[in-house]
């Protein structure tokens, strides 16, 4: 605030009792105006004024403190306790203005000691520093009800100088510990009223406002934010309150509440709230003169029944437009005419229909693309087949642009019953390169065996493609989508059981190469090598290994299915417990965890079916063998030893390889003074022997 220029008139020509009587009458009409009293008292002090401006000072000062207004009083100190105090006697006034304002506060000693306001008292502005640092701390003082991203709201239940961190109890886990450093960047306190903090401060009253109030509690979530929130959101902030149960009936009754206000496009919804149910449709009403087109089109979907005569002035607007677009803008008609059908509104006085114009335009499929409602989409698509003698043509273009898997559904089952061949090309584009058409990509792999038609198709092109698309940029949005694909009982699954004897190699090499996760791949090769066992035949290749190493493969084997998983299927189930999967953390944790432990066992147990131990030859043998030492020379260095064990012993960096590895498995069946490259340089075989029993044991 700068200096009234009536007050500075007065300083500038000597009146300082025009000024003291400006001053006590500002006292009586805005007591807590210490901008004025500041710079009223700056000004006082700078014209050689400075005992009147500590007189008026004092009488601020002492009415605030009878007041009980410390946070003011503290703020009067740190704006000019210089003219009213020595740094020795303002140091203590700002401890007892700050004992006054916590009072109450459980840590308050403790945190002052922390910061070190009770050490260099003449260094002042160190000082405000340091009340600083103590504000910001005591928000989180013991009691406080503070939010943390993924953890929800919580209380304080313990301050720690030692460790220098809060403990808090989330509703969800309690005793975590966050850094006083920390605290001001992961912790919001809650406001009074907040409905996170009502959640813990009153349930009780939360559930009776339920019941008998929903449209209420709905405004109290809306409170809470600043900015609106989505129904999603808004069900989140209940959990606890609103059963899952529950939710469908409440809902449908809070939104009746007229002052709820619906705001965003139709895509995503979102609520606000206004002060009455008048207030709102007055706040409707200005928005409505104020929006374009489609922000019209969305307040009237918002807002038509909230009153018979606001739904009337806003469908007379949205009528006079649909009268006039048809020509220029063909979806938008069609758009507008679908929304006022929907709401009721009488349509009689416009000069067209739907069907007429789909029927005069020229081409429908450009304006159906513009329609960003599927169910509008696929009323124009039955308009069409109705009026238009080319329809299959029309459709058949039209599955080339659309993305939606239900009207491409819609469309493919159109054709198919009307002219079938007409479809093979379509799906064979489709199939041929998935990158083109990423979104038809995705719906053909779902509905694989649904269609008729797909099953005269090449089952393995189809299984080939869904396992590589996975790994392009254009599926990233069709991801969770893909996932589902390889569930049991999914279209990876049906498409594997329509697979012919000689394409099952060629599968699994596709499995193998698939970037999928690594519990997937072992459950998809399972289930082929059920359909065909002499996949897994040939994959039985003995495994060679040491009998210490098995039986510590058959000591994790154990250990994963009586400690790890059972612990995991607990951790999983405390986790669901918890609520709201689609943000729950440790569910999510717990659930990755569990493919983690079901891929290695399902690893283990195929790795001990198959695994040998070493057997001990009584004889030297004449060429390099599993289970064999080889002493290697060449010019210039020290002899080399190279041990050839199994997989499960191989540690490279101790010269013992596996025979699977492609430096071992150039030493088999090499012989006594034969020459061996490694790493580009030769070495020649002096000696061969078995290894130690203590090593094969």
């Amino acid at each position: 605030m700068t200096l009234p220029a009536a007050i500075f008139d007065l300083i500038e020509t000597g009146r300082f009792e025009a000024v003291e009587d400006d001053w006590l009458a500002h006292v009586d009409t805005e007591p807590l105006d210490l901008d004025y009293f500041v710079e009223v008292a700056r000004a006082l002090a700078g014209a050689r004024q400075r005992d009147r401006a500590e007189t008026l000072l004092e009488l601020i000062d002492e009415d605030l403190q009878e007041a009980g207004s410390w946070a003011q009083h503290l703020d009067l100190l740190r704006r000019v306790g210089e003219l009213t105090h020595l740094a020795t006697s303002l140091h203590p006034e700002i401890l007892s203005s700050l004992r006054q304002l916590y009072k109450g506060f459980p840590s308050l000693e403790i945190l002052m000691e922390q910061v070190g306001l009770l050490r260099a008292v003449d260094d002042l502005p160190k000082t405000w520093r340091k009340v600083e640092s103590l504000q910001q701390l005591l928000q989180y003082d013991v009691g406080a009800i503070v939010w943390m991203q993924g953890k929800g709201a919580g209380t304080v239940v313990e301050v720690n100088v030692e460790l220098e961190s809060f403990k808090i109890d989330f509703e969800r886990q309690a005793g975590i510990r966050v850094g006083f450093v920390a605290a001001g960047k992961v912790l919001r306190v809650l406001p009074p009223g907040h409905i996170l903090r009502r959640k813990l401060e009153e349930p009780d009253r939360l559930h009776e406002i339920k019941k008998n109030e929903p449209g209420e509690l709905l405004i109290t979530v809306l409170k809470s934010y600043e900015k609106p929130r989505t129904a999603a959101e808004i069900r989140r902030a209940l959990a606890g309150i609103v059963a899952e149960k529950e939710w469908s009936g409440w809902w449908a009754a809070a939104r009746k509440d007229p002052r709820v206000l619906g705001a965003g496009g139709h895509g995503r919804q979102a609520y606000t709230w206004a002060r009455s149910g008048e207030d709102a449709q007055d706040e409707v009403r200005q928005e409505f003169a104020a929006a374009d087109t489609r922000e019209r089109m969305a307040l009237f979907r918002n807002n038509a029944r909230r009153s018979p005569t606001l739904k009337e002035e806003m469908a007379g607007s949205l009528l006079d437009l649909a009268a006039t677009v048809t020509d220029s803008e063909p979806a938008l008609a069609l758009e507008l005419h679908f929304l006022l059908e929907r709401e009721g509104v009488d349509l009689s006085a416009l000069p067209w229909t739907p069907e007429s114009l789909v029927t005069d335009v020229d081409h429908p499929v450009p304006v159906l693309a513009k329609l960003k409602d599927r169910t509008h989409r696929q009323r124009v698509l039955e308009i069409i087949a109705s009026c238009r003698g080319e329809w299959l043509e029309l459709y058949d273009e039209t599955m080339r642009r659309e993305e939606d898997p239900r009207l491409l559904t819609f469309l493919a089952g159109a054709i198919l019953e009307a002219a079938p061949d007409r479809l093979r090309p379509f799906l064979d584009e489709v199939t041929a390169q998935p990158r083109k058409r990423p979104a038809a990509f995705a719906w053909l792999a779902e509905n694989a065996t649904s269609l008729g038609v797909v099953d005269e198709r090449n089952p393995l092109r189809l299984l080939q493609q869904i396992l590589d698309v996975s790994r392009h940029r254009e599926f990233s949005r069709f991801r969770s989508r893909l996932e589902k694909l390889y569930e049991s009982g999914g279209a990876v699954s049906k498409l594997l059981s329509r697979l012919k004897e000689d394409q099952a190699t060629l599968a699994e090499q596709a499995i193998h190469r698939a970037p999928i996760e690594e519990y997937l791949r072992t459950a998809l090769i399972n289930a082929l090598h059920m359909r065909f066992p002499f996949l897994r035949q040939a994959d039985e290749t003995p495994l060679y290994a040491t009998s210490a190493a098995i039986d510590k493969r058959r000591s994790d084997l154990k250990h994963l299915l009586e400690v790890d998983i059972p612990a995991n299927r607990k951790a999983i189930e405390e986790a669901r417990a918890l609520g709201d999967l689609s943000e729950n953390f440790e569910y999510k944790a717990a659930r990755q965890r569990h493919e983690y432990l079901s891929a290695r066992v399902t690893s283990l147990e195929r790795d001990l079916a198959r695994v040998r131990s070493f057997e001990v030859a009584s004889q030297q043998p004449s060429e390099v063998r599993i289970g064999c030492e080889i002493e290697l020379h060449t010019d210039g260095e020290a002899p080399r030893i190279l041990t050839v064990l199994g997989p499960w012993e191989s540690q490279p960096d101790r010269g013992i390889v596996s025979y699977e590895s492609e430096l071992g498995g150039r030493l088999l069946g090499v012989g006594l003074g034969a020459t061996v490259v490694i790493e580009g340089r030769s070495y020649e075989v002096k000696s061969i022997r078995l290894c130690s029993p203590e090593m094969l044991s």
